[in-house]
């Protein structure tokens, strides 16, 4: 029996065990969203904008660790997903997007909406298709869905013209994949890895830089299992926050550009790094000669193509960061001798005298809200139980320092793009996917505007999301830049007389809006908040002078920081020497 493209489309998903999908229709994929209507086993979220659609996906897929699914029709439909596949494809993120095409007799020709997303995305997903027969689109639905999740995962494409969805085959669903050109690596190289351990055993000031390929890779156990063996500190990248628990004792927080100080000191006075998951960014790094100068540098990960890529390695292990700490972690106990018990008692104690010296800060005692208080205050209210998403910023700078991540899957943010507008999305996708846990997006008065439209989405599908918006009337991170670089020309920053009511917008969609405008307010609007079952809005009007500190300045080394309690020594040196 022969079936629609559109039929086989749905049939597909299905076989994948997909339940959610978000997207936008159109005229070239009306055929699907005809068949859609009456689907009881596949719901469809209709966002507001196929950007947030994107996002939404996005961040149902960091939450679950399942590829997320999104479905936009031609054209402006397709071309508005690029912000959102190159958010996924910077961060691993497995993704699979249907996007409409024009008939294949009009591709090439103009034609009304036509537009060539394969070749503009190219560059930003794991891989594209363009279907032409619909006698391949159940092989090619099942190819996008194996390579978006195998090995480094990422964003894949399928372009689907119209008359694909409206022509009949037979369906039939491929039991499995066989891709000659693509078979990733999951098993390390034994021989390095019993060189790692012998390396791990006899440094004396080892660190653990752990990255989002920990939390992609569900390795969390395997890290913390091997951290707590052998004694070894943690820091992680901004992507890897939740793939060892924040509130551990082994934990540093954060390194880099915002990082702590006793995380990027343990870099650069190490000797030895055991980089897990992580790919050396710029803003982990920053003057890459100068990074890490004592150490020598293991490095685990399953891309090859970003190992040695922007930092060299003493020991290159190609796999999967689970299989690769299971084997290591039994390498360890079972052929290491325990040669790091005494030796490490020294850097120990080093790592304690930097958390006192330098612990993260901030005025805890002015009246005006400072914005790491609201999340402090958010840390504390839940205990760490609750999923974070964070719009791009300050905002996202102060959610990564100020709050303790357990668990990994509970931290979703855009780091390498850094994508203002990514956040309310994303915790939409997560609390559909967890409907009974609290979410809440960690928002900016400037970078919620991005995608504001998607309360809506919220409202109408009955999704509880919490957004706090720490208010400062500016694009903080630029004003921040500008203030430190640009002796305090805020060219296109200041937002004062243009930030709307936040209050009245949540009310206008029939969510909740609340306001805190003084420290004694910001406790009891959280409660109320996350007492309510219904999306609010919370507008937390903050101190605009407020920066983010350690900050690393750009082209710096690591340890060259800044911090809050030598503000304004810092900023006037800077200043005489810009």
């Amino acid at each position: 029996m022969k079936i629609t493209g559109a039929e086989i489309f749905i049939e597909c998903l299905k076989k994948e065990g997909v339940k959610h999908m978000f997207g936008y229709p159109g005229g070239v994929v009306l055929n699907i969203f005809d068949r859609l209507h009456d689907e009881k086993d596949l719901q469809l979220i209709l966002t507001r904008h196929e950007q947030g659609a994107v996002h939404a996906a996005d961040g149902y897929a960091r939450a679950t660790g399942k590829p997320g699914v999104v479905l936009v029709t031609s054209g402006p439909g397709a071309t508005n997903t690029v912000t959102g596949i190159a958010t996924a494809y910077m961060d691993s993120i497995p993704m699979v997007i249907f996007t409409g095409q024009v008939p294949t007799l009009l591709i090439g020709n103009d034609a009304f909406q036509e537009a060539d997303i394969v070749g503009i995305t190219r560059p930003c997903t794991k891989h594209n298709f363009l279907v032409k027969d619909v006698e391949d689109l159940a092989q090619v639905i099942k190819e996008a869905f194996h390579i978006a999740m195998a090995g480094r995962p990422g964003p894949v494409l399928i372009d689907l013209p119209k008359d694909v969805t409206t022509h009949k085959a037979e369906f039939v669903y491929p039991e499995s994949v066989k891709l000659r050109s693509y078979n990733p690596t999951y098993e390390g190289n034994k021989y390095m890895i019993k060189q790692a351990a012998e390396m791990v055993a006899h440094a004396k000031r080892p660190v653990i830089v752990a990255g989002g390929g920990v939390v992609l890779s569900g390795a969390s156990k395997e890290l913390k299992e091997f951290a707590e063996y052998a004694d070894l500190p943690v820091t992680m990248t901004l992507m890897g926050l939740g793939g060892f628990p924040g509130s551990h004792r082994l934990s540093l927080g954060m390194l880099g550009m915002h990082g702590t100080f006793y995380a990027n000191k343990s870099i650069q006075e190490s000797d030895l790094l055991i980089a897990i998951g992580m790919r050396f960014d710029d803003r982990v790094t920053g003057k890459i000669d100068a990074f890490a100068p004592h150490a020598k540098i293991i490095h685990i990960d399953i891309d090859p193509t970003s190992i040695r890529k922007n930092v060299r390695v003493d020991i290159p292990i190609v796999g999967d960061v689970k299989k690769v700490l299971t084997v290591l972690n039994k390498v360890m106990k079972e052929e290491v001798k325990e040669q790091w018990v005494e030796v490490r008692k020294a850097w120990a104690k080093q790592l304690d005298a930097w958390r006192k010296e330098r612990p993260m800060t901030y005025d805890r005692d002015s009246e005006v809200i400072k914005p790491q208080y609201v999340v402090e205050k958010i840390y504390e209210l839940t205990k760490g139980d609750a999923i974070i998403a964070t719009e791009v910023g300050q905002n996202q700078m102060w959610a990564a320092q100020f709050f303790k991540y357990d668990k990994p899957r509970t931290w979703l943010s855009s780091g390498g793009l850094g994508t203002m507008g990514y956040g309310f999305p994303a915790a939409i996708g997560a609390q559909l996917a967890f409907p009974n846990k609290l979410v809440i997006d960690i928002a900016g008065d400037g970078s919620i505007q991005m995608n504001i439209q998607e309360l809506a989405t919220a409202v109408i599908n009955k999704l509880p999301v919490k957004v706090a918006i720490l208010n400062n009337r500016y694009l903080g991170m630029v004003r921040q830049w500008q203030e430190l670089f640009f002796q305090e020309r805020y060219a296109h920053t200041k937002l004062d007389d243009t930030v709307p009511d936040f209050v009245k917008i949540a009310e206008a969609y029939n969510a909740v809006g609340l306001r805190a405008t003084k420290k004694s307010e910001v406790e009891p609007v959280l409660k109320e908040a996350f007492s309510i079952k219904r999306p609010v809005f919370m507008d937390f009007v903050t101190d605009w002078h407020e920066k983010v500190y350690p900050m690393v300045p750009a082209g710096a080394a690591i340890d060259n920081m800044l911090f809050y309690e030598e503000t304004k020594k810092s900023e006037k040196k800077l200043k005489a020497v810009k």
